[in-house]
């Protein structure tokens, strides 16, 4: 039920409030008052494209906001911004959301009806579970039927589909584990210690060069002789020798023999590894060619050798499982052969049943059309004839003689709004706030009366809001709300009111008369109002929500 609506700078709309109730709230006003702007609110929930101008001149945006009260109880806020230049926003609940999932939301809470778009029974899907409902269809059954299909198929497919499939997927899972194995990866960190190799591989003239300088300035060069102080090692040994004998230095002189024989120790080390050092292509070349057959694993199968491993086992196991499936496979082919059949059964008195009740439905719209003024109209429902009965489609002749289109595609908008009218009497379900708009188009007398028992009717399980021309309809409504417009300054803006008692009696009297002052009119609003209280009116004073 839509509990509060709030418009702002749409169109002639400043700032409109309404507060509204259950049952039947009509919409009067004088022609260009503003009654579409409310609708046209609505629609932006609905996630209708903006026209162009729609945003009031002199702002920067509209805005809509509703909050709404689901049957299963809470609240639901749902708010559009329509900025003059640029994209608009949407928010469910407060949070910012697409537009789609902001229509989304609005269709399982409002349906309008009319010269608009957005009529809920115009999807195939809506027209199906119309049908249900009227045929009041059990789809228990169908749905377990179509679950235990579901269920099957996705056993048979973690087993990796039929014999053939997993004949395939066993080849390839075979062929990445020998692929692996051919690798014989021993150790995770094989390729850091390739790397280093391949460096020192690859650059030995520079290593070498490298060792004989380092060499040289420790222990100084072959022609110079030891001790000479040419070398990093002959400077420390004459240090030491200049501090020998010299009970004062002790301390020192230990210290420098320490690093005497540390520095030694490491002009030896590198004099060993300036031998060792040798130009080895063959091996270079090994060294590359195997980083990059690691390379190629970690392409394929992981980012590092460890996830390669990773792969390997899980293959391993999955090729385990594809080499035992054969039996379990064969019992679940003959599972889904069943589950299939029972579909099938399933789907059939499914379509029987809908098609049993078809014709009592396009017969039981067709008289109500009747008494909505449409005595010549026809609709017609139309069964699939296989599966279960889809789609279902709506085919609707406004006038005798006049071929049947689908309904999605009735040519006129009062038209279309009636036959939903009456396909809700008729099969009751949708969304609880339902929105009638051009409902009364070329609507009068007796069958306007019919159809404003019609529009009170719906309004006995859902939430009704109709925008009328017609006293009759707004003698019928639980809450009339009064849309006029009203020149502030130098601008006009729209307003809207709750009618009290009084009030109603004024509005009425101006739709029969055109002259809110006529006695004849007022007399003949009481009349209709007296007629039309079957269900309490609203007790509620008028006033401006602004």
């Amino acid at each position: 039920m839509l509990r509060e609506l709030r418009v702002r700078n749409l169109g002639v709309i400043e700032d409109l409030s309404l507060e509204l109730g259950p049952g039947m709230t009509v919409l009067t006003g004088e022609t260009g008052a503003g009654k579409t702007l409310v609708v046209e609110a609505l629609q932006l929930l609905l996630g209708s494209r903006p026209e162009s101008g729609l945003v009031r001149t002199g702002t920067a945006e509209a805005l809509v906001e509703a909050r709404f009260e689901p049957p299963g109880g809470g609240e639901v806020i749902l708010a559009r911004a329509v900025p003059a230049t640029g994209r608009s926003r949407a928010w469910v609940d407060g949070r910012m959301a697409p537009v789609g999932m902001l229509s989304e939301e609005a269709r399982s809470l409002i349906d309008i009806h009319g010269q608009h778009e957005h009529q809920s029974l115009r999807s195939p899907a809506a027209q199906r579970a119309a049908l249900d409902v009227f045929a009041s269809l059990d789809l228990g059954e169908l749905g377990r039927a179509r679950a235990a299909v579901r269920r099957v198929t996705d056993e048979i497919a973690a087993l990796g589909g039929d014999a053939r499939t997993r004949a395939r997927e066993i080849d390839v899972v075979r062929h990445q584990l020998a692929e692996i194995a051919t690798a014989a990866i021993e150790n995770l960190d094989e390729e850091a210690a390739l790397v280093a190799e391949e460096e020192q591989l690859a650059d030995v003239e520079a290593h070498r060069e490298a060792l004989q300088t380092a060499g040289t300035d420790l222990r100084g060069s072959d022609e110079q002789a030891a001790g000479s102080g040419a070398g990093a090692v002959g400077l420390l040994a004459e240090a030491a020798a200049v501090l020998s004998g010299r009970d004062a230095f002790g301390p020192w002189q230990l210290r420098l023999r320490t690093a005497l024989a540390e520095v030694a120790d490491v002009a030896g080390d590198l004099r060993a590894l300036l031998d060792e050092l040798r130009d080895d292509p063959a091996r270079l070349a090994a060294v590359q060619g195997r980083r990059r057959e690691l390379r190629a694993l970690r392409d394929k199968y992981g980012p590092s050798l460890a996830d390669v491993a990773e792969f390997a086992r899980a293959s391993s196991e999955r090729l385990a499982e594809l080499e035992s499936a054969g039996e379990r496979a064969v019992a679940l082919e003959a599972d889904l052969a069943s589950a299939r059949l029972g579909l099938a059964e399933a789907e059939a008195a499914v379509r029987r049943a809908r098609a049993a009740a078809a014709p009592g439905l396009g017969d039981a719209v067709g008289g109500r059309l009747a008494e909505l003024a449409m005595p010549g109209a026809r609709l017609e429902v139309r069964v699939a004839a296989e599966g279960s009965g889809e789609p279902v489609q709506f085919l609707f002749g406004a006038n005798p003689g006049e071929a049947l289109a689908p309904l999605q595609r009735a040519a006129s908008g009062g038209e279309l709004a009636r036959a939903m009218l009456a396909l809700r009497l008729i099969a009751a379900g949708g969304p609880g706030t339902m929105v009638f708009d051009e409902v009364d188009a070329g609507v009068g007398g007796s069958a306007a009366l019919a159809l404003a028992r019609s529009l009170r009717e719906a309004a006995g399980d859902r939430q009704v809001l109709v925008v009328t021309h017609l006293a009759q309809v707004a003698a019928f409504a639980d809450c009339h709300v009064a849309v006029q417009k009203r020149v502030r300054g130098e601008r006009t803006t729209t307003e809207a009111r709750v009618l009290g008692p009084g009030d109603r009696i004024v509005e009425i009297t101006r739709m029969l008369s055109g002259r809110p002052d006529s006695e004849t009119g007022r007399a003949h609003a009481e009349e209709l109002l007296a007629f039309g209280s079957h269900r309490p009116t609203s007790t509620r004073d008028g006033g401006a929500l602004v």
